[in-house]
């Protein structure tokens, strides 16, 4: 047996957790004064409410010191574990949890840990944990287990479009000119996470609608041989604060490819600290990214 060990930033919701026995850590966001974590945390209605009047939050990653704590604390029961980790190019948390791992196994030769960058954010770095869970629940050992994850990660695809664009220019995805400029003439960016984990603008369209239904698009470019393969796979989308435009892509989504299972979920307060409100993810197993 082993344990399962991810981020926050997966944006699953907690009782999915539970039900999977899948320890999670979490980066934390400030938020008006405060700091929002496990231990204080914060609902994605109030988290939104507080952005649309204004609030400008930031974000912090788990550092070592406590990734070893989580660690030390689960090795008293399980002493292989595997990590997917939120991606290191978006993210130093990676390499933190990376780092930890190492100390642990040092100080604990009997200990294993497999430490995998998911090269994947939000609800794609869920999406790649629900396979490890669904392969671990089917039988898999630990290390068939990551070296499926580690081989097919990169057939995680996923597509964005966002609503405002300051908060990608305060996250240095846009240029000001370019967020000043489209906010005002509806132009909707469209965006995919790359091979190296980095968010990455692909193109633009005018009109909300548009950009929702071009994520669908994208989906059908890179979906390639997987298009027979995802029948029995999970689609999944994330949002902020626009369950209405998510349930939209998710009609279109099973009118085009015939898929079922898609499950939605809000885009949590560390992600949606850069992407603010009105952004919509679609993440699906594909040939490419």
């Amino acid at each position: 047996m082993f344990k399962l060990v991810s981020d926050s930033t997966t944006d699953l919701p907690e009782s999915y957790f539970e039900e999977h026995n899948v320890e999670v850590l979490y980066l934390s966001c400030m938020l008006n004064g405060k700091v929002y974590n496990k231990e204080n945390p914060i609902s994605p209605e109030d988290f939104y409410k507080a952005i649309a009047e204004g609030a400008m939050p930031t974000t912090s990653q788990i550092n070592p010191e406590e990734a070893k704590e989580a660690f030390e604390r689960i090795i008293r029961n399980e002493k292989n574990i595997l990590y997917i980790a939120f991606s290191s190019g978006l993210s130093g948390t990676y390499n933190a949890i990376r780092l930890a791992a190492e100390e642990i196994m040092e100080e604990n030769p009997d200990v294993k840990i497999i430490v995998i960058d998911s090269l994947a954010a939000s609800m794609g770095e869920g999406l790649l944990l629900d396979k490890a869970v669904r392969l671990r629940d089917e039988g898999k050992n630990m290390e068939e287990v990551a070296e499926y994850i580690e081989s097919h990660k990169l057939n995680l695809c996923h597509v964005f479009t966002a609503d405002d664009l300051m908060h990608l220019y305060r996250g240095g995805r846009v240029k000001k000119s370019a967020a000043i400029v489209g906010t005002i003439a509806a132009i909707k960016p469209m965006m995919h996470v790359d091979n190296e984990g980095k968010l990455i603008p692909l193109s633009k369209v005018r009109g909300r609608k548009k950009s929702l239904t071009e994520l669908v698009n994208m989906m059908e470019e890179r979906i390639g041989t997987y298009r027979t393969k995802n029948q029995f796979e999970p689609v999944f989308i994330s949002h902020s604060a626009c369950i209405e435009d998510a349930r939209f892509v998710a009609d279109l989504v099973t009118e085009r490819f015939g898929y079922t299972d898609i499950r939605i979920s809000d885009i949590g307060p560390v992600i949606g600290s850069h992407t603010g409100i009105g952004t919509v993810a679609l993440f699906f197993w594909g040939d490419n990214r």
